[in-house]
């Protein structure tokens, strides 16, 4: 049985959240699915106006033409990036899957719990990047945070599957 509110899916394009689509999908059934991958809007225009303080160099000076292609081919990027992952989440049975580039808020879980919460989605699914030991004990900042502080269910698909 279908929901009308899509279940929303944290998408960077790594392994790890390809992993967590198709981990989720046995588990939620034929649910409908929004796969939203996060990008930083603005970051060109951060980094070309930071003061360069304490080396004799000029200040950087900001070049709007170059920052906004630069915004622009982010956009894009996360636009292609969250497409590939709704097909990921259609080849793995969620019906009517889409791709939504969202830029952030404070940060990708609150960017993803303010899609939720604008969405009424059922609950949000992340895949969790274990590289070290130490991390398979650990979850990241992005998992970690929305564990402990959405409104709604978190699924948090962790290592390989089977």
């Amino acid at each position: 049985m279908t929901t009308a509110a899509p279940v929303i899916f944290g998408f960077d394009g790594s392994a790890a959240a390809a992993r967590a689509v198709r981990a989720a999908a046995p588990l939620l059934g034929p649910q409908r699915a929004l796969v939203v991958t996060v990008w930083e809007a603005g970051r060109r225009f951060d980094t070309s106006t930071l003061p360069v303080i304490g080396l004799e160099m000029p200040p950087t000076i900001l070049d709007l033409r170059t920052a906004a292609e630069v915004d622009k081919e982010l956009y894009e990027t996360a636009e292609r990036t969250a497409a590939h992952g709704a097909g990921i989440a259609r080849d793995a049975g969620f019906v009517d899957a889409t791709g939504l580039a969202v830029a952030d808020d404070l940060d990708v879980a609150e960017t993803l719990m303010r899609v939720a919460r604008e969405r009424d989605s059922p609950g949000i699914v992340v895949g969790a990047h274990g590289h070290h030991k130490l991390s398979e004990l650990l979850l990241g900042s992005t998992s970690d945070t929305l564990v402990h502080k959405a409104d709604r269910p978190v699924v948090v698909v962790r290592g390989r599957l089977a």
